[in-house]
């Protein structure tokens, strides 16, 4: 059985001020990461700003994450698309350099219906067996909902070993507890229903405050699983200003910025993504001082 953990980080990925990939910040990050809580790191997803980033671009820094946590920690590639060659393509490239697992998101755009999304989940699969896929489902920003039923059908594929759920419904996360085998993982796509879904099922979360609390959320996740719920909650609702606030804005903007406030030269995001505003900042530094983490 494939096992991520239970702490996936989302990375970001660090920018020059010439707006080109830091590499060597992007392998020092990746270090720090797995030094403070994170089990697998999620290289190029949507924290990672894949949008944005070229297929050559993040060909790269699955060589220099994966070299730089090799035998420490796995990565998971983010290689999802809306075009299904394009993905098995780049899926098929990641996996011939090592790396663990791969991230598919829904595709986006097109709104396929739940037959394509099964087709396209499936074709991915099949063109490379021997990689574990983890769904990833974020109807906010693919416009598409993954159905429970889709993805029961889905987990019945060997490969096809988890999912990252980000449509904020815990309804449709039991749905799919109820109907999937134990083996099938399923991590929160939101750090503030973490330990909520938890209660119901989930194995972890593929996070982004993890960046900043990765050994508070491994803290709380250990908590729930020995049956000290009052710890775990207590470790939850301190945090939860600070879940918040890296959503003040679209994401990676609030977390790239509360990196800067740490000291890391992580640079701006790409457009169309653009910088946070005085009012975010503020509001962000000040939960970051209440927690001791500036």
């Amino acid at each position: 059985m494939t096992d991520f953990g239970t702490i996936v980080t989302a990375m970001i990925t660090p920018f020059k001020t010439d707006g080109s990939i830091d590499y060597q910040l992007a392998a020092k990050l990746a270090d720090y990461l797995v030094n403070n809580g994170t089990d697998t790191l999620v290289v190029c997803g949507t924290t990672g700003e894949s949008p944005t980033l070229s297929w050559d671009e993040e060909y790269q820094l699955f060589v220099e994450v994966l070299q730089t946590v090799s035998g420490k920690a796995k990565v998971i590639a983010g290689c999802g698309s809306n075009n299904t060659k394009e993905a098995i393509a780049a899926t098929q490239k990641a996996a011939k350099i090592g790396v663990h697992g791969s991230l598919q998101v829904v595709p986006y755009y097109n709104k396929p219906p739940q037959s394509g999304l099964y087709q396209h989940f499936q074709a991915i699969a099949a063109s490379i067996p021997d990689l574990p896929m983890m769904l990833y489902n974020v109807p906010g920003r693919t416009g598409q909902n993954l159905s429970p039923e889709t993805v029961v059908r889905l987990a019945e594929i060997d490969n096809i070993v988890a999912i990252k759920e980000a449509s904020g419904s815990l309804d449709q996360v039991s749905e799919i507890r109820r109907l999937t085998p134990k083996e099938f993982r399923i991590y929160a796509g939101d750090d503030s229903l973490t330990l909520p879904m938890l209660a119901i099922g989930a194995h972890g979360i593929v996070s982004v405050a993890s960046h900043l609390v990765g050994n508070q959320l491994q803290e709380m996740i250990k908590a729930f699983q020995v049956g000290k719920i009052h710890i775990a909650a207590e470790i939850h609702l301190q945090l939860f200003p600070l879940f918040k606030a890296l959503f003040l804005t679209t994401n990676p903007i609030p977390v790239k910025e509360a990196l800067k406030l740490q000291g890391w030269e992580v640079g701006s995001t790409r457009l169309p993504l653009c910088a946070a505003d005085e009012d975010v900042l503020k509001k962000l530094e000040s939960v970051m001082q209440k927690l001791n983490l500036i």
